[in-house]
């Protein structure tokens, strides 16, 4: 480690914030963890982390607060609600939210936490739970330049790539832009080879020759939608783990509320969003959970 051990306060140990927590954990930092789920929290705990009652009491000594939670009304009264962070933590601590939320519902934090003089960060992650797991993400954070140089060291055990986005709520833009754009690609390959396997063709050979062509893209070279075509993707285990559709639509349905905030033509955005919603329904059960990759049952079906 650069930097000495801090006390951290860790708030939500999902899919990305209990392998985040662990590698926070690995390089050597203090960790009081809270989530509402038991057997989260005992992960962390048989890896060395403290175990808190409540969010309140996980920041109580924190000189960091994190949180990795599942949408914009969870943080808002995370921090803004009865026995709130913003109200609670010590002068002079840091907090950085690392959910994927809605620019205003960032800014509205960030503003009250500035009234306590308290640096606050937006900073979701791109990078999916592999990135997690592997301390590989990226970070794409909003809030003051000195801020995010207090955050380097903590958000460098966890990542690999840290970009500043700009001011307050500007972390969450961007994410929202790029996801909206993962979206569309991923309809648009699943599309492809759908198409392409209609008319007999291999896929893995498809996706080779796509890959290779104008037609290349994240989501057909790292992350393959068909079965089979590459071993570690969520399509080749039954679209188990992952990124979750329902995560997928709530962040497409983000990215369509801040377009009409500002008048922002976005066609392709609003289609994927109306093709997620159209293939949560045409599953029987489960539609939530399976990785946003499985867009392409909507296509077979």
């Amino acid at each position: 480690m650069t930097t000495p051990p801090l006390n951290i306060a860790f708030i939500g140990l999902g899919h990305m914030g209990g392998p985040m927590a662990g590698n926070l954990l690995r390089a050597g930092h203090r960790l009081q963890v809270f989530d509402l789920s038991a057997p989260a929290v005992q992960r962390l705990v048989d890896a060395g982390a403290g175990a808190a009652p409540g969010a309140r009491a996980a920041a109580e000594g924190a000189q960091v607060v994190i949180s990795m939670l599942p949408a914009s009304a969870h943080v808002r009264s995370l921090y803004l609600g009865r026995d709130g962070l913003v109200d609670a933590v010590a002068p002079g601590t840091l907090l950085i939210d690392c959910s994927t939320i809605s620019a205003a519902v960032a800014k509205e934090v960030a503003g009250a936490a500035a009234q306590r003089g308290l640096d606050m960060l937006d900073a979701p992650v791109s990078g999916g739970t592999a990135g997690a797991a592997a301390g590989t993400l990226t970070f794409i954070v909003g809030g003051g330049a000195q801020a995010l140089e207090r955050a380097r060291p903590v958000l460098g055990t966890m990542g690999r790539n840290i970009f500043h986005a700009g001011g307050a709520g500007a972390g969450q833009t961007a994410k929202l832009c790029n996801n909206m754009l993962l979206g569309v690609l991923m309809a648009g390959t699943a599309e492809a080879l759908n198409l392409g396997v209609a008319h007999g063709l291999d896929p893995k050979v498809l996706s080779d020759i796509m890959s290779r062509s104008s037609g290349r893209n994240w989501a057909l070279e790292l992350y393959n939608p068909w079965p089979g075509v590459m071993e570690n993707a969520p399509a080749s285990r039954g679209y188990e783990g992952g990124f979750g559709c329902a995560l997928m639509q709530k962040d497409l349905g983000l990215a369509q509320e801040a377009a009409l905030a500002v008048g922002a033509a976005t066609p392709l955005g609003a289609l994927a969003r109306q093709l997620y919603q159209l293939h949560g329904a045409s599953e029987a059960s489960g539609r939530g959970t399976l990785d946003f990759s499985s867009i392409v049952r909507l296509l077979q079906a």
